[in-house]
């Protein structure tokens, strides 16, 4: 993946992040978790892209 293609791709991502912590109403423990559950899955996403954590294909939820 391209350095600019990540960087826009996190840029995109911390702009919708903001928009919805800042323009529609939650609860602060809601905005909470939904900032961790975000900030968790960039952290995969970004060391998967890397290649630090290996190829998520094999990873099934449900």
């Amino acid at each position: 993946m391209p350095l600019i293609q990540l960087i826009v791709a996190l840029v995109i991502v911390g702009v919708a992040l903001w928009l919805i912590n800042n323009y529609i109403p939650m609860d602060g423990t809601i905005k909470k978790i939904l900032n961790v559950v975000v900030v968790i899955v960039v952290v995969l996403w970004l060391l998967s892209a890397f290649g630090l954590l290996g190829s998520m294909q094999g990873i099934r939820v449900g």
